[in-house]
């Protein structure tokens, strides 16, 4: 593998949501705290901001064009041209200190998105599908996080960070039910927390470490593969992108961090990259 580089010094306050767009060939990610999302484009080295006006926890790819954003006030479309929302709906409108934080698209067009909340495990895991039907998954999550599936598609991750579990579903690609939930890595206490995740061609996962100054590889029965140092300490999410999906993009925050955490790791906040020896599955559309 290559080394891991910081791509873009943005210093994000809460870096998250990484998405790569296989057709235009861009990256997008959220900085949740200041209520944005972000493109870059590698070839040309163009970045743009998008500001939302509300925590965007996740930015997908819709099918017909634009975005579908989980955020604050739940799923929505977002069109570029006239950067304006279009609400679908917000299932937890009675909890209003509650938000959408990680979410991906399955490779039926069903977009997956978790919430979060204060106060303990108040959040859920809900599934939008293509005819804008929302379903809850799972409720009593404290910080919901990490979502992918196996590339045979039989296998969901999903993960509670405040529990240092990643956990693992029996799902059927047809339905979108999901069972059988059981472990799949527990991680030890002082190891840092699991936060967002992605799923490489050959079914190992790889999941960013919040307060763990990495990113670690696991083989599909969990049993830990890899460690790569990460210069932030809080690393979040990242996901595989470039040309032939072999280019590992890495999100990172600074949200929490003194002063004398900064000068330990000034790059916090950004966005690092990696060129890996293996590739990644592409990110799927919403089909709606």
């Amino acid at each position: 593998m290559g080394e891991v580089e910081l791509l873009l010094d943005v210093k994000n306050q809460l870096g998250e949501g990484p998405m790569w767009d296989a057709d235009a060939q861009k990256f997008y990610w959220t900085d949740i705290a200041n209520h944005c999302f972000f493109s870059y484009d590698p070839a040309s080295g163009q970045q743009e901001r998008y500001d939302i006006g509300q925590p965007v926890g996740t930015v997908v790819l819709r099918q017909q064009g634009g975005f579908v954003l989980a955020m604050r006030d739940g799923f929505a479309f977002w069109d570029p041209d006239s950067q304006k929302l279009e609400m679908i709906i917000d299932p937890e409108s009675d909890k209003p200190q509650s938000r959408f934080n990680d979410g991906a698209v399955d490779r039926q067009g069903r977009f997956w998105a978790g919430t979060m909340g204060p106060g303990g495990p108040v959040g859920a895991l809900y599934r939008l599908d293509t005819d804008l039907s929302l379903h809850t998954i799972q409720t009593g999550v404290t910080i919901s996080n990490g979502l992918g599936w196996s590339p045979d598609n039989k296998i969901m991750y999903f993960c509670d960070t405040a529990t240092q579990t990643i956990y693992k579903f029996d799902f059927d690609p047809a339905t979108g039910d999901v069972e059988n939930r059981r472990d799949y890595v527990k991680i030890p206490e002082g190891d840092g927390s699991p936060d967002g995740l992605t799923v490489d061609r050959d079914g190992f996962v790889w999941s960013a470490r919040w307060d763990g100054w990495k990113i670690a590889r696991f083989d599909p029965d969990g049993k830990l593969e890899r460690e790569i140092a990460i210069p932030a300490a809080r690393v979040t999410s990242c996901v595989f992108g470039g040309p032939n999906l072999d280019e590992l993009y890495i999100t990172t925050a600074r949200i929490g961090l003194k002063e004398k955490d900064l000068q330990s790791q000034p790059s916090a906040g950004g966005v690092f990259h990696l060129k890996t020896d293996v590739t990644g599955i592409a990110e799927p559309k919403f089909g709606a």
